[in-house]
């Protein structure tokens, strides 16, 4: 079998997208480097990696989608720690969610379902 087991984002300004992460979710990182840190216990494993891009779906990137049990508060920390809500909460059959962009302008979505 074989599925989707880690997930890498790049991040053109690596500490401040782990403040944010940390801010808006908890997540907790090990630094491999100056130019890599790495995440677990999030639902897969991931990692940011220094670069001078972004992943956005406007550019073709994959909307990674965080699960949430209280969407309001969710919106809230993402505001507070400095997130930039790019599509406000919307409904669809299932659920409901907003997508919105980090320091370092990858694009990530949260929802919550019905």
């Amino acid at each position: 079998m074989t599925h989707i087991n880690y997930v890498e984002f790049p991040a053109s300004d690596l500490a401040a997208t782990k403040a944010f992460f940390s801010a808006a979710f908890n997540w907790q990182f090990t630094d491999y480097g100056p130019n890599y840190s790495s995440f677990d216990e999030q639902g897969i494993g991931g990692g940011f990696f220094r670069a001078p891009l972004c992943s956005t779906t406007n550019t073709g990137g994959a909307l990674i989608v965080l699960l949430s049990n209280d969407l309001d508060a969710s919106l809230q920390a993402v505001e507070q720690a400095g997130g930039v809500i790019i599509k406000e909460i919307f409904e669809f059959p299932g659920g409901k969610r907003f997508q919105f962009t980090e320091p370092s302008d990858n694009e990530l979505a949260v929802w919550q379902v019905d």
